[in-house]
Order: structure tokens, then sequence, then C-alpha cells
């Protein structure tokens, strides 16, 4: 009688071990994804308050120009900023170009999508959320910068 050969160890993976990587992996990617879109969307709001920021400055120059916010035909003396690939920027005359409202609103199909900065020449602040990806309500006196 011989001795028995020993059992030579099988190489690969078992069924458990693969099913315990991939549930590792998907809780990551379910807890990772949404943080990343967040951080995503966080970067591309900074655009608009910086834009609207330069574009006051520059309307509150031509005021002290010309004592008006206005081109004489009742448009913003200056061209609002060209539309990025975020934002849509506009601006709105009132009181015989006494006064304006400039508005950043989230392109559809973008991280900021529903989102719309506003600020006019007492520089009043607000933001609005419609079905944005930060659900809040009302119009905040401030820039909303990240999630509520």
């Amino acid at each position: 009688m011989g001795t028995p050969e020993p059992r030579r160890a099988l190489k690969g993976f078992t069924l458990i071990e693969l099913m315990v990587t991939i549930a590792i992996v998907a809780i990551l990617a379910a807890i990772g994804y949404p943080n990343y879109s967040d951080y995503v969307r966080r970067g591309n709001v900074q655009e608009a308050p910086g834009n609207l920021s330069n574009y006051r400055a520059q309307l509150e120059q031509r005021y002290q120009d010309h004592r008006t916010y206005d081109k004489g035909d009742s448009t913003c003396g200056i061209d609002p900023p060209v539309t990025t690939k975020n934002f849509q920027y506009s601006c709105t005359l009132a009181d015989s170009g006494q006064s304006y409202s400039l508005a950043a609103t989230g392109r559809t199909g973008t991280t900021v999508a529903g989102l719309a900065y506003k600020l006019n020449q007492r520089n009043a602040q607000s933001t609005t959320c419609t079905s944005c990806a930060w659900s809040f309500s009302g119009e905040p006196t401030y820039w909303v910068m990240r999630k509520p």
C-alpha cells in the first residue's frame, strides 16, 4: 500500500469570495457616486457668483461714467458674460436705467440645471432652485454654494 498523494490546492476564487467582492464594490459605489456628483456640482457652481460679481463691477463703473446703467436703448450698458457650459447670463433694467437685476441660470442638461443666482445694483443676492439636485425651498437672500 502506498501513501495517498497529497491534495493539490485548487486555483481560483470560490463563488462566495467573488460575491463578497462584488458586494463590497457595490457598497463603495453607492456611497461614492453621489458624493462625487455633489463635488462636481459644487465646482461648477463657483463660476456663476464670480461672473455676476465681475459683471456688477463693470456696470457700476459704467454708472460712474454715464450716470445710467443702459446704453440709451433700454439694454444694459455692458453686455452680459457669454453663455458658458454651465450658466446662461442675463441683465434686466428698471427705473429708466437706474437699477438692474442680473441673473445666472443653470443650463439644462448640466449638473447645475435648475439653479438660478441673482444680483442687483444694491448687491442683494438670492438663489432659487427649480427641480434642481439641491432641494431647498424659498429664495434665500444669499448665494447657495453647496447642498443645504
